[in-house]
């Protein structure tokens, strides 16, 4: 949790780039992210050499190397690797700190390639540096200075504050799920540090993160076996996106919360080049939808589970095929994809419902994504086992989720997130609840029969209570009697007017 004096910090830095006329909020959060990588790098290497000192040794790959000069492709020139160092240029003077940033510093860290930090510098190469001038660098490097790189924990909670401000500010808000709602599928699907976690369509890599606290919270010592904190900071994480803006944001994103090197790659999971098969154990996701292909660009081996262009059916065909047995997956989906009669859409719920093992359908309120859209979406979870398994579904009507449903999403204290994570993972408590409760079984018989419709209205039972109303003869006698009231009151109200 960040504190009023860490969130002030970063609410002066973001008005410094209003200021200076960057009012992207994506471009400011890009152009933040360049920033953070060079003080991270500088302070990795102060507490490596702080280290080295304290064992007599040397430090191992430094990222800066002691007296040897760096070349700088883009202007032909020797740059001395220790003049780049955040803690070396901050204290050159304004336009000193500017020229070097601008020229050498940025160019340098859009050339690494090896080490811990490719993974965030490999999406580098068409980065463009667009702070204007050296008043606004020097501000802005004033507010980061003052942050605790350190700290991954704080940093991590300091860079989620950010991405929530680029949501708030009302533009590319829908590269972010709201973390409330992340967590909570993250709490359903309980990943572990033996998981291979993916999600295709990462964004800022929320769920990817999440992923990476729960397994902190819950498994500590992984974090100190050696096997378990190698997979954790490498192949653990998989993540795709189409923009490489985001992988920027997402692999910085990842490394303040410790993964220094996931395999995240710039790639379209519905073309040919994915050819991910069986090699996830986990995938969380909040795929876009509301959007159609060029059926010649997707993958043929997606089009074999639902033949459409309609992107909410291909992701979950794709989810399918790149789980490994056994493997679970967590999607959000528009509420069409559980009752759209097309042959795609009932397709895909077939493959879903009698291939592999449907366990949940959980339905959120139409304002989860507001203010950016009123789309009623769910939540649908399920087990690839390619020989079927669903027994009987579970349904839950979520109809609260901690704030408003209007645009201004305002804190309340009705949740049903929390009963939503208990009840789930208590399933067989549920076998007894009636469908006119908020959460019940469903039988898969009764998915079959209603052409596998998976919205929750369709199963829940209305409880109708019978309403007794007067006779319409006392009715009559009422509306005489007050009708009576009212003409003598007017008339007594004209005498006196004429008086």
């Amino acid at each position: 949790m960040i504190t009023g004096e860490i969130k002030n910090k970063i609410d002066q830095i973001w008005d410094t780039f209003f200021v200076a006329g960057i009012t992207n909020p994506i471009t400011v959060l890009e152009q933040m992210t360049y920033i953070f990588f060079m003080k991270m790098l500088d302070d990795k290497q102060l507490q490596e050499e702080d280290n080295a000192r304290d064992w007599d040794c040397e430090v191992k790959n430094p990222t800066f190397l002691v007296g040897q000069m760096w070349h700088n492709p883009e202007t032909n020139n020797d740059v001395p690797y220790e003049s780049m160092r955040w803690s070396v240029f901050r204290h050159t003077g304004p336009e000193n700190m500017f020229n070097m940033v601008r020229t050498n510093v940025f160019e340098f860290i859009k050339h690494i390639g090896t080490g811990e930090e490719s993974a965030y510098s490999r999406y580098m190469k068409n980065a463009i540096f667009l702070i204007p001038n050296a008043r606004t660098l020097t501000k802005v490097v004033d507010g980061v200075d003052a942050l605790d790189m350190n700290n991954r924990d704080a940093m991590g909670d300091v860079y989620e504050y950010i991405l929530g401000k680029m949501a708030a500010s009302g533009t590319n808000g829908q590269f972010r799920t709201p973390r409330h709602i992340i967590r909570m599928i993250v709490e359903l699907m309980e990943p572990t540090p033996k998981d291979y976690i993916c999600d295709p369509a990462m964004g800022s890599a929320g769920f990817l993160v999440e992923a990476v606290k729960y397994i902190k919270e819950n498994y500590e010592t992984a974090f100190y076996a050696s096997e378990d904190i190698q997979h954790i900071k490498t192949s653990m994480i998989n993540g795709y996106d189409t923009d490489q803006t985001m992988l920027r944001i997402g692999a910085m994103n990842l490394m303040l919360h410790d993964v220094t090197a996931p395999e995240l790659a710039w790639r379209d999971s519905l073309s040919e080049q994915n050819e991910d098969l069986s090699c996830y154990s986990l995938i969380m996701a909040n795929p876009p939808f509301a959007g159609s292909l060029d059926k010649g660009n997707i993958n043929k081996k997606i089009l074999a589970f639902a033949n459409t262009t309609k992107t909410e059916l291909l992701f979950l065909a794709q989810f399918v095929r790149s789980l490994e047995l056994g493997g679970r997956c967590a999607s959000i989906v528009p509420d069409g994809v559980l009752f759209g009669t097309s042959k795609a859409h009932v397709a895909i719920r077939k493959e879903i419902v009698d291939n592999q093992q449907l366990k949940a359908v959980i339905s959120m309120p139409s304002g989860v994504f507001k203010p950016y859209a009123g789309v009623s979406t769910a939540v649908l979870i399920f087990t690839k086992t390619n020989c079927g398994g669903t027994d009987k579904v579970w349904f839950y009507d979520m109809k609260a989720d901690g704030f408003s449903l209007d645009d201004k999403r305002s804190p309340i204290s009705d949740n049903d997130i929390p009963d939503v994570v208990k009840r789930y993972h208590n399933l067989d408590a549920e076998e007894t609840r009636s469908r006119k409760e908020q959460s019940f079984m469903v039988s898969v018989d009764d998915i079959r029969a209603n052409d596998y419709d998976l919205s929750i209205n369709k199963y829940k039972e209305i409880e109708r209570v019978k309403v007794e109303y007067e006779p319409v003869s006392e009715l009559l006698e009422l509306l005489d009697k007050i009708e009576a009231e009212y003409v003598k009151g007017y008339g007594e109200l004209a005498k006196m007017l004429e008086e």
